[in-house]
């Protein structure tokens, strides 16, 4: 396996941009490095689980936080990497007494670098032969770079502390409940028209009500004060 700067020209890199939940004065921040599900622009799907046995054997300490993929420019430290429902969870820290992290800090902060993107090599992948689209299900995470470029569109930045953000637009809000909340499309509409209140008693009214609705009624109100709060 490789070791050191040899990493680097076997690792594929693939871009996000950095959703990014706050950049505090610190320089912590947390956001996701990876969504899963979702063909990115290299038409690379990167599916759920495919960074388990790696973090499991390198954990956070052993994934770099590099700037562009340099190996020659560290910039801080992965506190917390791990896997969830959307994707590749990250929280880290910026080193500020490291020149190049304070201009990294003083750009996320202003808007202008809102990229991750993650090194790594595909340890078991699959290519689809009709579409191109290639599914990777197992994937060696060495470092985990902020940049400029992102490659999966889909994924934007979502607060950043002292900058405001404007209000999703009712199209965005919508398009957010049904992939993310796993709300149906008519469920969408009414939260959007009448609140999580009308949804919640339309659903108990309903016999063999799903269990699931607390925990997405959690996460959505967990999401949303997050936004309020970035405008405040």
């Amino acid at each position: 396996m490789p070791t050191g700067n040899d990493a680097a020209r076997f690792c594929e890199r693939k871009f996000v941009d950095l959703v990014l939940d706050e950049v505090e004065t610190d320089g912590s921040f947390s956001g996701y490095a990876s969504l899963f599900g979702r063909v990115d622009l290299g038409k690379d799907i990167v599916e759920r689980g495919a960074f388990a046995k790696s973090l499991r054997t390198r954990g956070a300490p052993g994934i770099r936080m590099l700037f562009q993929h340099d190996p020659n420019e560290p910039i801080g430290v992965w506190t917390e990497v791990k896997e969830d429902a959307r994707g590749l969870f990250v929280l880290g820290r910026l080193a500020k007494d490291v020149g190049r992290a304070r201009d990294v800090l003083g750009l996320m902060r202003g808007g202008a670098l809102d990229g991750l993107s993650i090194g790594f090599r595909a340890v078991r992948a699959r290519k689809d032969a009709a579409s191109g689209i290639r599914h990777i299900f197992e994937a060696d995470l060495w470092e985990i770079s902020v940049v400029t470029f992102p490659m999966l569109p889909e994924a934007r930045i979502e607060t950043v502390k002292g900058r405001r953000r404007p209000l999703p637009t009712i199209r965005e809000f919508e398009c957010w409940l049904t992939r993310d909340a796993g709300l149906t499309r008519s469920e969408a509409r009414a939260v959007i028209a009448k609140g999580f209140a009308n949804l919640v008693s339309g659903r108990d009214a309903a016999a063999g009500t799903p269990t699931g609705l607390a925990a997405t009624i959690r996460e959505a109100t967990r999401m949303i004060n997050e936004t309020r709060k970035s405008l405040i």
